[in-house]
Parts: C-alpha cells; sequence; structure tokens
C-alpha cells in the first residue's frame, strides 16, 4: 500500500485496514563514551560547545541501557566511534523495516551536517551483521534523510509518520514507501527547535500519541488527530527543555522519558501508561533525549 499522504483528504484507510507488524524485540544502543558536544548543528547546542560532563553522560545512559534489559529487550551495544560525538543518537543514521513474510530490510540515511556523515558505516555494519537487506538512497538527488529521527513507525501497524522540513527533504518518502510498501503520512516541521519529528511526535501505542501541536501545520494536526483518538499535548516548557515528546514506548505500555515532566507524566498516567523517568541533562545538551539514543530492531 504505497502512499505519501499530506492531508486528510488523501486519507483512504484506516487502522484496522492496515497491514500488522509486530513491535521489536531488539533494541541498539551507542556508548558515549566519545560523547561531547564540539559543535553547533542545532539550536539546543548553542552554549553547550564543551561543557558535557562525561562521567555523568556515562551514568544516565547506563540507567537507559538496564531498563531496556528489565523491560525484556535484547540491547545490543555499539562502541562510540572518536571524531563522531553524536554517534550516540542512534535513532539518526537508518530506517529499518520487517516485512510481512519476515524479511528485513534497512534504509541507510543521508545525514544533513557533514559532522555526522561518516556515522552512517559503523551503524550500516550492525545490520549486515544482523541480515538486513540495505537500500541505499541517492544521494545526488536527496539532499537529506535522518532515518528515525524524522520517520517513525506506527504500533504494530504498517503505516509511518514522516517528518520533513529541516533535516529530512520531503520528496524521500516517495521512495521509502516504494521499497517498504507502505503508506507514509509526511507532516512539515515548522519550528527549528523541533527539527526532527521525534522531538515533537511520540507514539504511544496503535491509538495514543504524544505531541507538541506548536512544532506542526494545521494539515499536519488534523492528520494526527485523524488516526489517534488519544492525543496528548505537552507544554511549551516541557516539550522544548525537557525533550518531554522525545520519549519512547516499545510496549505499548511502558514510557521513558526525560525527568521533571510533571504535566505530561501526570497525563500519560491518567491515560493508563505506566511512566518510567530518566535523567538525560547531559544528552539534552546536544539536542537529544531518551528516543534518539536508541534504535529498535527486529
Amino acid at each position: 500500500m504505497a502512499n505519501v499522504i499530506t492531508s486528510v483528504n488523501e486519507l483512504d484507510f484506516g487502522l484496522k485496514d492496515l497491514e500488522s507488524m509486530p513491535a521489536p524485540g531488539k533494541v541498539l544502543l551507542v556508548k558515549p563514551t566519545f560523547f561531547s558536544v564540539e559543535y553547533v548543528i542545532n539550536p539546543h547546542m548553542e552554549g553547550h560547545v564543551g561543557n558535557v560532563d562525561k562521567l555523568q553522560a556515562q551514568n544516565e545512559w547506563e540507567h537507559l541501557k538496564s531498563a531496556y534489559e528489565e523491560l525484556g529487550l535484547y540491547v545490543h551495544v555499539e562502541e562510540g566511534r572518536r571524531g563522531f560525538p553524536d554517534m550516540v543518537f542512534c535513532a539518526n543514521q537508518s530506517l529499518p523495516n520487517i516485512t510481512k513474510e519476515g524479511t528485513k530490510q534497512v534504509v541507510m540515511s543521508v545525514m544533513n551536517a557533514d559532522e555526522r556523515k561518516g556515522e552512517v558505516p559503523f551503524i550500516q555494519k550492525v545490520y549486515e551483521d544482523s541480515s538486513y537487506d540495505i537500500v541505499h538512497l541517492d544521494g545526488s538527488r536527496f539532499h537529506s534523510f535522518e532515518g528515525m529521527g524524522d520517520a517513525i513507525w506506527h504500533f504494530k501497524r504498517r503505516l509511518l509518520w514522516g517528518g520533513y522540513g529541516f533535516r529530512t527533504s520531503k520528496d524521500v518518502y516517495e521512495i521509502i514507501s516504494e521499497t517498504f510498501d507502505t503508506p507514509v503520512i509526511a507532516l512539515e516541521l515548522t519550528n527549528p527547535k523541533f527539527y526532527h519529528l521525534d522531538t515533537c511526535f511520540c507514539v504511544l501505542d496503535e491509538h495514543s500519541a504524544l505531541i507538541y501541536p506548536e512544532a506542526f501545520t494545521d494539515e499536519g494536526l488534523e492528520l494526527i488527530h485523524s488516526i489517534f483518538t488519544n492525543v496528548i499535548e505537552a507544554s511549551k516548557y516541557e516539550a522544548e527543555k525537557l525533550f518531554a515528546c522525545n520519549a519512547t514506548c516499545p510496549d505499548g505500555k511502558n514510557v521513558f522519558i526525560q525527568q521533571g515532566c510533571v504535566d505530561v507524566n501526570h497525563k500519560l498516567k491518567d491515560a493508563g501508561f505506566k511512566v518510567h523517568e530518566f535523567s538525560t541533562y547531559e544528552f539534552l545538551k546536544s539536542g537529544g533525549s531518551v528516543f534518539c539514543m536508541k534504535m529498535l530492531l527486529w
């Protein structure tokens, strides 16, 4: 069902019409050994160059790793690489998929910033070792595509949500939709502080999402509300300063989120989710939090 949707008028399906997909059972993490803020490629990095407490960052990462293990996910840990301080944000270098026949595929990213382009081959090696079919985009045709930073799977349904406007080219979704035989709902991002879809949009379960509405156009919000019956909204403070929407809910029940998101956490608990708070303050200095720091795999 290849198709790219940009308005509700183009929606010709409901969730029940979409193919079911298994939830991923593995998680990829990259050690923060070389994590630091060495340059500025997003607004959150400004003022933080050379200002990372590496020991604290390691402790924060270890707590997240333990939580995935306790949730029952298989955790694959990849070594960081010198010269690539943002490689720890391993949601960005790829977009994996599994077909209904069980074939594993992955589209490798074309990173927007030159500083991050060299991360992609290291992450590709992980997929090669895990028997994924590797797909490369035409870098001369598409300026940028930053993996699951912008392309996010619906929970247990063959549907992709695709952000564009800052780090990902809109037209790349035509290729991804065809490659994965999957519909893509494309959402334009309008605020440079929310430069990836995963900074303002979190799929919680099949019917629930957490968003920061001011990051989207009216058309985008209409699309989100047309699919999700339960849309939880984050305040500007919690979305911008605490990256509330950069949470993750691997099993549709347990939400991993940056600590201190008081309002959002109340809403999540009221909706029946179990909330697990984590300190990712060192990683916030680089413009990333819980979602950015992992890749869920099949």
